[in-house]
């Protein structure tokens, strides 16, 4: 299996998705952005379609898109105009009619469009797999440079801003790069499904974690493992690597619910209540 090229490059191309989509994911569930990845999946998978429809670069489209849509978002937000529930809500649904729009404008049926809505990683080519590494490195790089700050806006951004720190620009850097990491995710597990990788590890990760550090290194464990085993089920058994993806990283969630040490200690709790006597 290894010896084949195409395997090699999903099995490289999966661990490193699967490794950035769990580290940002971490801010996007502490930080309560989880409506806008799927919003972001939707917005750069019109922009594919739109590269595909007049002729140009798919991943430049969806960069374009996929920016777009978080920084007008974001402006929303921050300015107060309007809630972002609804403004997301609103490009969620304008972007995906456009993609549906830009998909009936062609003139024959396109396999490769529809493998960025469903996602098909065995099919990433060379240079898909430079664009991955690349903006992966840069996005892990930026987080590294700018993890104290995340951190901080991650629980409290007035306190953040009210000490000094320029917390308005960094969280519009962090939407920046909610969407890169969508962006490169796109033809791995599709738009439909990007969004749950990039929540369901880092949800699962809290499940265990009571610290910020702790939760980030459960979540790439997670990611990982839940990325790979995908691409391996998918080859062995021919099912769709997308979706297998994503049900495993659900199995890591749930099982998280079940056993984490949280829930033994509600349920400890909630035991020892009910034998105190009246």
């Amino acid at each position: 299996m290894l010896s084949y090229g195409f395997m090699q490059r999903a099995l490289l191309a999966s661990f490193l998705i699967g490794l950035v989509c769990s580290v940002i994911g971490v801010f996007v569930v502490l930080k309560g952005l989880s409506f806008i990845g799927a919003g972001t999946a939707h917005a750069a998978f019109a922009g594919v379609a739109l590269a595909f429809l007049i002729g140009a670069n798919p991943l430049l489209m969806a960069v374009l898109f996929g920016l777009s849509t978080v920084w007008i978002t974001g402006y929303l937000q921050q300015t107060g105009k309007m809630k972002p529930d609804v403004s997301i809500g609103i490009f969620y649904t304008l972007t995906m009619a456009l993609a549906i729009l830009f998909i009936g404008l062609m003139k024959a049926y396109n396999p490769e469009v529809y493998g960025y809505l469903f996602g098909s990683i065995l099919s990433v080519t060379p240079s898909d797999l430079k664009v991955i590494l690349l903006l992966s490195l840069g996005i892990l790089l930026t987080i590294f440079l700018f993890f104290k700050e995340f951190h901080f806006i991650s629980f409290d951004q007035e306190m953040a801003e009210a000490s000094g720190i320029p917390a308005r620009n960094l969280f519009f850097l962090l939407l920046n790069l909610i969407s890169l990491t969508i962006v490169i995710s796109l033809q791995a597990v599709g738009a439909i499904l990007v969004f749950a990788l990039l929540v369901i590890p880092a949800a699962a990760a809290q499940q265990w974690a009571t610290k910020m550090r702790t939760m980030m290194i459960i979540s790439i464990f997670i990611g990982i493992s839940s990325s790979w085993a995908g691409v391996i089920l998918s080859y062995w058994f021919d099912l769709p690597s997308g979706s297998t993806i994503v049900l495993l990283a659900t199995l890591f969630f749930f099982l998280s619910v079940l056993f984490s040490p949280k829930r033994r200690r509600s349920a400890f709790r909630k035991e020892s209540a009910e034998k105190i006597p009246e």
